[in-house]
């Protein structure tokens, strides 16, 4: 069987040039070695152009009529493209988000790409690696993605999006070609965006149920984020510096009391042991978290991520399935249902910290102004629907 020739290379240099007038001597030199036996005149090009940005096909779909377009079925064997990609699942080689990655390795490979992905239960030395230039691409939290884009970082900001029917429509509207422009920063590109489902605070007393009540309790924030420290220590709260390895096994041995984390986290962490016996989690949503896929643009052009993009859009329902089967998990024991009159405290203090956080330009104001947009679309009434920006 003939292997297929680097769609991936030939789609970054075609849709970066969009037209045979605009290509190089050099460039065309390179698409004809690509291509022997291909005329690249305009028609053909705009033809590639018009499949390539079509919203009315899966992207799988696109790739192979591109493929067929140029003829790369009938090309001769090549040497296939690699790239090095970084995976942070705190379960390592056996965890959910590395196994659902390795399931998109098949289709990389169908199209002449040779991915091998790197599992790290380090978040930390994974980001290192990658910087270091040793990873093409990582896979990392939200939270670590804000210093590779400011932009994309701040979809995971506090409260912005408060549930999933929010987040859809967020990563269907991040996954848009008009929304390119945000998804390049400095040496970096943003490749995909995935949801990881709702955070939620977990405690290890039932009493711990409202912003007032925290006051003198332990609380676990990250290390790499001194803004959380700040916040957690503006409620009269005691914040406890760590990372995310270290911070469940500080709450199940009881050196924090109140841990926020994804519900998804509940069994793989085991995070029952320090909710036990009295403790339980809090039944209203910090926030949608998210998973970025963050790649260095040198090694992946922006017109190839987009498709990558629109491709981690059409996993979403997937991924989602993948969540909802985590979070069926927690015993609804262990919900702490809260008055609305604590929901609209939690809410007034989010949206005062989102505040303060777009002032010192740690949140995007482009990313806040599109999720308040989202937030107004849902339900018009909210008080801020009525304040222009």
């Amino acid at each position: 069987m003939r292997s297929p020739i680097t769609l991936f290379f030939l789609l970054g240099l075609l849709c970066s040039s969009l037209s045979a007038a605009n290509l190089t001597q050099a460039q065309k030199q390179q698409l004809q070695t690509l291509l022997p036996g291909v005329t690249l005149n305009d028609s053909t090009l705009e033809k590639l152009e018009d499949v390539f940005y079509t919203r009315e096909m899966p992207v799988r779909s696109r790739l192979k009529a591109i493929s067929q377009m140029v003829g790369l079925d009938q090309m001769p064997a090549g040497s296939t493209l690699k790239r090095t990609i970084c995976i942070w699942d705190i379960g390592g080689r056996n965890g959910p988000v590395f196994n659902a990655a390795m399931e998109q390795r098949a289709l990389a490979v169908e199209y002449g790409i040779n991915l091998d992905m790197v599992p790290y239960t380090n978040e930390t030395v994974m980001v290192d690696e990658f910087k270091a230039g040793r990873c093409d691409a990582a896979l990392m939290s939200g939270l670590r993605a804000r210093q590779f884009n400011l932009y994309s970082g701040s979809v995971d900001a506090i409260g912005a999006v408060p549930s999933q029917k929010h987040m859809q429509t967020l990563l269907q509207v991040l996954s848009h070609p008009r929304q390119a422009g945000h998804m390049v920063q400095g040496d970096y590109v943003v490749m995909g965006i995935f949801p990881a489902g709702a955070a939620h605070i977990f405690v290890n007393d039932r009493s711990i149920s409202s912003l007032a009540k925290a006051a003198g309790k332990r609380v676990a924030v990250l290390d790499y984020d001194e803004t959380q420290a700040e916040m957690v220590a503006a409620i009269g709260a005691t914040p406890v510096t760590t990372d995310i390895v270290s911070a469940p096994n500080k709450f199940n041995n009881g050196q924090i009391d109140i841990l926020p984390a994804p519900l998804v986290a509940y069994e793989l962490l085991e995070l029952y042991k320090g909710m036990s016996p009295d403790g339980g989690v809090v039944d209203y949503p910090l926030t949608q978290l998210s998973m970025q896929l963050i790649g260095r643009l040198d090694k992946f052009p922006n017109e190839v991520a987009q498709l990558i993009r629109e491709a981690s859009f059409e996993a979403y329902p997937e991924v989602i399935k993948r969540i909802e089967q985590e979070t069926r998990r927690v015993p609804d024991r262990w919900m702490i249902a809260i008055p609305d009159k604590d929901k609209r405290e939690y809410e007034v203090m989010m949206q005062d910290a989102r505040d303060a956080l777009r002032a010192q330009e740690y949140y995007s104001a482009d990313m806040l102004s599109l999720q308040r947009k989202i937030r107004c679309k849902f339900d018009p009434t909210r008080s801020e629907c009525s304040i222009t920006e």
